[in-house]
């Protein structure tokens, strides 16, 4: 529910839908460097258009294989 109009927002926004206000984003409890992941060193999907990284072969966001992992 929104404090500033009391509309019901999703559990996840970041702003009412209905008037526009900015909800407070708590921190992750985890950082990057505590999850493991390594910025410098990521592999972007190939697909193009998506903005997963190769994980395991893998992307993280579409699933399509590595083109460079694949034998």
């Amino acid at each position: 529910m929104c404090p500033e109009c009391g509309a019901h927002v999703p559990g996840e926004s970041r702003y009412c839908m209905t008037c526009g206000a900015a909800f407070k984003v708590e921190a992750s409890a985890v950082s990057d460097a505590e999850d493991g992941l390594d910025i410098e060193n990521r592999v972007l999907c190939p697909d193009g258009n998506c903005t997963g990284i190769i994980i395991d072969g893998k992307c993280s966001e579409c699933g399509k294989p590595d083109h460079e992992s694949v034998s």
